[in-house]
């Protein structure tokens, strides 16, 4: 089993070895294998690749993280704004049922729900918006209720 010590400095060196995040940004904190991330970044894909290359790392059990968005001046968007950027994301991806979508952005927070099909779909509608310049969080609410029946032969 590794060290607190050794783990941190691995996650770090994870968190510097992807190119667009700086550990300066990201506190870490490790104790018998389960990391807390802190700090901040300047965008939502940046907060979801430090948590992602944290939980690569061998030896790692679990991630907490605590890692806020503060935007950049100059990404500033609306809500309005962000919620027709989302759309026109949706309607540009076939995999998402943009009629089965509903999309509410509240101080730059992005809320999806409705009901889909398949778990793909889901996973698809968040990866769509989770790089989009401006948001500073998602929560995705999507369920998936499957049409199809089990069949038993």
């Amino acid at each position: 089993m590794k060290s607190n010590e050794e783990l941190m400095k691995n996650v770090l060196n994870a968190i510097n070895w992807e190119p667009l995040l700086h550990a300066a940004e990201i506190g870490v904190m490790v104790k018998y294998g389960v990391v807390k991330l802190t700090g901040s970044v300047d965008t939502y894909a940046k907060k979801v690749e430090v948590e992602k290359a944290a939980k690569n790392v061998t030896g790692v059990k679990e991630v907490f993280e605590d890692i806020i968005v503060v935007c950049r001046t100059m990404d500033k968007r609306t809500d309005a704004e962000i919620s027709t950027a989302i759309e026109k994301k949706f309607r540009l991806n076939w995999d998402i049922p943009t009629k089965k979508i509903k999309v509410i952005v509240k101080s730059s927070w992005v809320f999806l729900s409705g009901e889909l099909e398949w778990e793909y779909q889901k996973e698809v509608a968040t990866e769509a918006v989770k790089n989009l310049i401006g948001i500073t969080g998602i929560t995705n609410n999507i369920t998936v209720v499957s049409s199809a029946e089990d069949t038993i032969f």
